[in-house]
């Protein structure tokens, strides 16, 4: 069940949407006057210390400063957020929301790219309304650049949400991961996924993805996986040299690849090529931890995703499947950890409901990583994989003021980023108490 939120009055700020089923016709701009946060913690999410009291000054849509108690200008307004704790903004580094649950191949079926695109903007409002200022949409899944129209609308201010990293489809290859395998072939059912089969078609989708206005490139570089009597494995479906031709296209225009990739030796391909994430990675080998570590790319679990699959499963059996394929994930996280891979935090939210993703940070936190390190993941290492660091994900002055708070102490109970009270993006506040 998505969390009920409610929103400050005009001028300067927005009304219920769930309260009421009227739909803002754009987002309101940053308010003149300052606008002081006062709540009973801070975090400094670069050393993990805790300002007590915490105070923000936030003046249009930055943060101007940060301190137990920060200066009161004329005219400003004290927003009295009581006993939580002030936060930036979270980040979720791996999306889907042109996806909802349900049958994911089925979607690109059954719903028309207008259908799905409504779903979408309802989805990064769900999303922004539950903390996450910033995402990375990692492919609509068959609805093509309709990503970049809703990227816009929100950079325009018209409709509420994030702000969007987007990728466009992702890419694959003729009878890949997307590619409606179980479907019959003589009723050529599209794949979710734009084909490349090999570097010259590789080169010719990134430079039509980037001409939609993608801002980075997703391929499906692994799959389907299998787990037998413990021993993982997953087709790889581009080759070391066809990833490389991708990682070269991209960095021309100075962007960049991140891969679906779960195993081996995909993910030692992708590494070695330089993309900027692996996603999922449930097997790491020793060398492509080392160069992941040594190059800063980052691995992105999405616990939460096979959770959700694991939980609602068809059957006893694909149940069990999933429980044992997260058991051997999360065994092989903590190597991943242990060896020193940066981690970012990612759901792969949208095939279970949006707004519920900060289950994710419980899930790093459950299977070995501290509170603090899950919420420096998502917020210090989002930033930087987004492009975005200097910019979000710390309260700092000259930051853009995307602030959250939550009750608790979340350095004690990671929950607490589950139950978000208070959301500002951009200066303008969103959500309160």
């Amino acid at each position: 069940m998505k969390a009920k939120s409610s929103f400050l009055l005009a001028p300067y700020l927005f009304f219920s949407f769930l309260a009421s089923p009227v739909f803002a016709q754009s987002t309101p701009p940053a308010p003149k006057h300052p606008i002081v946060l006062h709540a009973a913690r801070l975090l400094d999410i670069e050393t993990g210390k805790i300002l007590s009291p915490g105070e923000i000054l936030v003046q249009d849509d930055r943060i101007v400063e940060v301190a137990s108690s920060v200066k009161h200008p004329a005219g400003a307004q004290l927003v009295d957020l009581g006993d939580t704790m002030l936060l930036p903004g979270l980040i979720d580094a791996h999306v889907h929301l042109f996806l909802h649950p349900g049958a994911e191949d089925l979607q690109t079926v059954e719903e028309s790219v207008p259908q799905r695109t409504i779903t979408a903007t309802l989805a990064a409002r769900d999303d922004l309304m539950a903390g996450f200022t910033a995402e990375r949409d990692m492919g609509t899944e068959g609805a093509g650049s309709a990503d970049t129209a809703v990227r816009n609308a929100i950079n325009r201010g018209d409709i509420p949400g994030p702000r969007l990293r987007i990728s466009g489809n992702a890419v694959d290859i003729l009878g890949g991961h997307e590619d409606a395998n179980h479907y019959n072939p003589e009723q050529h059912v599209l794949s979710n996924a734009t084909y490349a089969n090999n570097a010259a078609e590789l080169v010719t989708v990134i430079r039509q993805q980037f001409k939609e206005g993608a801002d980075f490139i997703k391929m499906y570089e692994t799959g389907r996986d299998s787990l037998r009597d413990g021993v993982f494995s997953t087709p790889f479906q581009y080759t070391e040299a066809e990833l490389r031709a991708a990682v070269e296209e991209a960095a021309r225009s100075g962007k960049h690849v991140a891969v679906h990739a779960t195993g081996e030796p995909g993910t030692l391909y992708a590494a070695r090529t330089g993309v900027v994430s692996v996603d999922h990675a449930y097997q790491l080998s020793e060398e492509t931890m080392r160069i992941m570590r040594e190059k800063q790319i980052y691995a992105v679990p999405t616990f939460a995703i096979a959770e959700y699959f694991a939980e609602h499963a068809s059957s006893a059996a694909q149940a069990d499947r999933e429980h044992k394929m997260i058991d051997y994930h999360a065994q092989e996280f903590r190597k991943q950890l242990a060896a020193g891979v940066p981690m970012a935090a990612g759901s792969d939210v949208g095939p279970f409901p949006h707004g519920t993703q900060a289950r994710e940070l419980v899930l790093m936190v459950k299977y070995g990583m501290t509170p603090l390190a899950a919420l420096q993941a998502d917020l210090l290492n989002g930033a930087k994989l987004l492009g975005w660091q200097n910019e979000i994900g710390a309260l700092k002055p000259g930051y853009a003021a995307d602030i959250i708070a939550v009750p608790g102490n979340p350095l004690i109970d990671i929950t607490a980023t589950q139950k978000v009270t208070f959301v500002m993006k951009a200066g303008v506040v969103y959500r309160t108490p």
